[in-house]
């Protein structure tokens, strides 16, 4: 990413509301924004490396957030993922860590707390 350049956030998410409310926060926020209905649509996307952070949903029908992030670790091990879950349960947070995950938020929070933590994981993240 160059200095001018609008940093690149993938966001995966199996609900369209969730999908256009987080675009519309982040474009607003300064970000390039490129959207997946689902897991599979974003590994199958051409281009698909080239995000400066991916925000994925946890409960998806096809691959979960957390398998999603492994197997985003194994091509791509550099760029931060954040864990977005409505759903949360008491190891959510151990799991994502495990599988390269920066931080997991829970959905009611999606407003700033979301947009710090891109913000942050995009600083500190290529290479962590």
């Amino acid at each position: 990413m160059t200095s001018s350049a609008k940093p690149t956030v993938y966001v995966v998410d199996d609900d369209a509301a969730v999908l256009g409310s987080l675009q519309f926060l982040l474009e607003t926020d300064g970000f390039a924004v490129r959207t997946f209905r689902n897991a599979t649509a974003l590994l199958n996307a051409s281009g698909a490396r080239g995000a400066d952070c991916y925000v994925i949903d946890y409960k998806m029908p096809d691959i979960n957030g957390i398998e999603l992030a492994g197997r985003l670790r194994q091509s791509d091990e550099g760029t931060p993922v954040i864990l977005i879950t409505g759903y949360p349960d008491g190891n959510i947070s151990a799991r994502a860590a495990a599988a390269g995950v920066k931080d997991v938020i829970l959905k009611p929070l999606l407003d700033e707390t979301l947009v710090k933590s891109i913000r942050h994981a995009i600083r500190g993240g290529r290479g962590n």
